[in-house]
């Protein structure tokens, strides 16, 4: 069954396509082999998900989306204190 993701609603200024493909996607895990996190790159969108359950949904950001995520996320802003 080819994995694919679906807009369920649309936003002001939502850039994403309603579908996208992530059944060839080459998924990537971090570099430690560290976290449940994968990460592909398809059509211009960066896509997440969890690996230890690939078939639940993922996120999808655009490049800018990306870049703000992983800033904050080397910033600390999303860890636990």
């Amino acid at each position: 069954m080819a994995e694919s993701i679906t807009a369920q609603r649309r936003f002001p200024g939502w850039d994403k396509p309603e579908q996208l493909d992530l059944s060839k996607a080459d998924w990537q895990s971090g570099s430690h082999g560290a976290g449940d996190v994968q990460i592909a790159f398809v059509e211009g969108f960066i896509a997440m998900r969890n690996a230890t359950a690939p078939g639940s949904p993922s996120l999808i950001f655009n490049p800018a989306e990306w870049r703000a995520f992983v800033l904050n996320a080397r910033a600390g802003a999303f860890d636990l204190t």
